[in-house]
This record gives C-alpha cells, structure tokens and sequence, in this order.
C-alpha cells in the first residue's frame, strides 16, 4: 500500500520521459529548442533593457509590453530548461514538489499572460476610442494596478489545482509521457478521485481563457468599428498598424494554448510524439516571436532597439 500513499512530503519522484518514442534523437531535437529559448531570451531581455533606459518609452503600451516580455521569459523559463536537461543528459526523474511547482508556475504564467493580453486590448482601445482621454485614464498607477490584479488572479485560480494533486494518492507507475509536469497528465498518474481537477482545470480552459478571449474580440469589434468611421486612409491605415502586433500575438498565443488544452482531454487519436512537440512549442514559438513582432511593427520601439545595437 505504501506504493499509492505518497505526498510531496515523500522522497517519490516522477519519470518525464521527454517525447515519447523519439529518444534517440533527443540530442538533436534539442537544438531548435535551445535556439528558440536563447532567441526568446536575448529578444525578450532587449525590450525589458531598451524600455528601462528610454524615458520616452515610459508609456503604458510599453509597460504593458514589459509585462507580456516577463510572462514569456517565466513561461518558457518554466519548461524549457527541464526539457533541455532531459534531452542532454537523459535526467528524467523529478519529485513531486518540484513537478506540482512547475505546474503551478506554468499555468499560473500562462493564466497572467492572458491576462496582460486583455489589459493591452485594452489600452489600444482606450488609444483609438478614446484618444483624448488616455493619459488620464491610463496612468502608470493602473498600469500597475491592472498587472497586480492578473497576477493575483492567476495565483488564486491555479493555485488549487497544486493544493488538491498534493493530497492525493499516485499510483505506483509514476511516467509521464512529456517534457514537462502539465496539469492533465499529472492529474492521469493519480489513483484517488480527480472529477474535481477534471473539471476545475476545463473550467480554467474555457472560462478564463474563453472569458478573457471574448474581452479582447469586444475591445477590437469597438475599435474596428471606430477606425472605419475614420475618413483619412492614412490616418485609417496607422490606426490599423498600431493594432495588428497584438492581434498578431493574441493569435499565435491562442491557437497554442487551446491545442495544447484541448489535446490532453479530446486527443487520444494524436500520436504522443506530435501532441508533446506541439504542447512544447506553446512555450516556445509565442515567446520567441513576441519581441520579434513589436519590434518590428512598432516604429518607436524599433528605433531605440536599432538605437542600442547599432553600438556595438
């Protein structure tokens, strides 16, 4: 019996076995990974750098993109290295704390993500709806105060899910076929009763994801409608501009998300390898590109970064 009472207070460990029938080529497999977490890294860290020293970017889109450069280094930061550590050095084994932390801090990442997400839908419709209004309303008090309420938010919807695994039996066969301690598949090595992680992990799924979705399509609806009734084209098309990094990011971020969400409960018919390297890249592909494409898409932004680089 001693094999289905184990805690996080027990010296039991978990098995991440990586991707699942391809361990021969881990090694290789590595190396798009370890590029895209140096590029996340090095592209996110540049925006937090170039924000910090700019005075004239002490905005709040730009504080809101610091926000959204935090998230995506915690986010990948939370996965990636694991991963990598299995990859090089076959190191499969993890405790239970430490797989019931990384799933907390993952998810509770992912949840203040979507969150900065909504408070920057946010602030580009106040900026095209309301653009006389902005600097009172937007100050840099609400900026904080909003990502203060997202972090709380995400601490205090994920954190059950951690509480409740803890308590709970694991069966003696502790493998769990990915990369890293997702919600579902820990859940999947419990032996006690998991209708309460089931269904509290779709409700995080759809309704926070889903409810926080929906505030961004109502933000853009109004500024859609708001930039049509704009009779200058080349007023209409910077309008537009301003917008399209977000939708931009909103999109690759969601598909993601939902496809990895999706697949752990509606996905047996996937092929384990390909469900683990596309849940993979969730937390992968968003951060790397998010810098990519507001530097990019942002003139100002673009034109501080070139300002630092061009030195060296």
């Amino acid at each position: 019996m001693a094999a289905f009472n184990l805690t996080p207070s027990d010296p039991s460990t978990f098995i991440l076995t990586g991707i699942p029938g391809l361990e021969a080529a881990h090694v290789w497999i590595s190396i798009p990974f370890s590029m895209c977490y140096i590029v996340c890294l090095l592209g996110n860290f540049i925006v937090l750098f170039v924000v910090g020293k700019e005075q004239t970017l002490h905005k709040p889109m730009y504080q809101l993109l610091c926000m959204l450069a935090l998230t995506d280094i915690g986010s990948s930061t939370s996965v990636v290295p694991k991963a990598l550590w299995i990859f090089w050095f076959s190191m499969k084994a993890i405790t239970v704390v430490g797989c019931l932390t990384q799933m907390f801090f993952l998810h509770a990442i992912s949840t203040m993500h979507s969150a900065v997400l909504v408070a920057m839908a946010f602030d580009r419709y106040i900026a095209i709806c309301d653009p006389l209004r902005y600097a009172t309303i937007l100050t840099n008090a609400r900026i904080v105060m909003l990502g203060l309420i997202g972090l709380i938010r995400a601490v205090l919807f994920v954190l059950p899910l951690p509480l409740v695994l803890g308590r709970m039996p694991f069966c003696a066969k502790r493998t769990i076929p990915h990369t890293y301690c997702d919600h579902m598949a820990v859940v999947k090595m419990s032996c006690g009763d998991i209708t309460f992680n089931r269904l509290y992990g779709l409700v995080l799924a759809f309704v926070v994801t889903g409810l926080d979705l929906m505030v961004v399509t109502l933000s853009y609806s109004l500024i859609i409608r708001a930039v049509l009734r704009i009779p200058s084209k080349k007023a209409l098309q910077k309008a537009f501009n301003t917008c399209t990094a977000h939708i931009t990011v909103i999109l690759t971020s969601c598909i993601f998300s939902l496809f990895s969400s999706l697949t752990h409960r509606f996905g047996q018919s996937i092929a384990p390898h390909v469900h683990v390297i596309l849940a993979s890249l969730y937390f992968l592909i968003p951060p790397m590109l998010n810098p990519i494409i507001y530097g990019v898409k942002t003139k100002e932004l673009r034109e501080k970064v070139g300002k630092y680089t061009c030195r060296v």
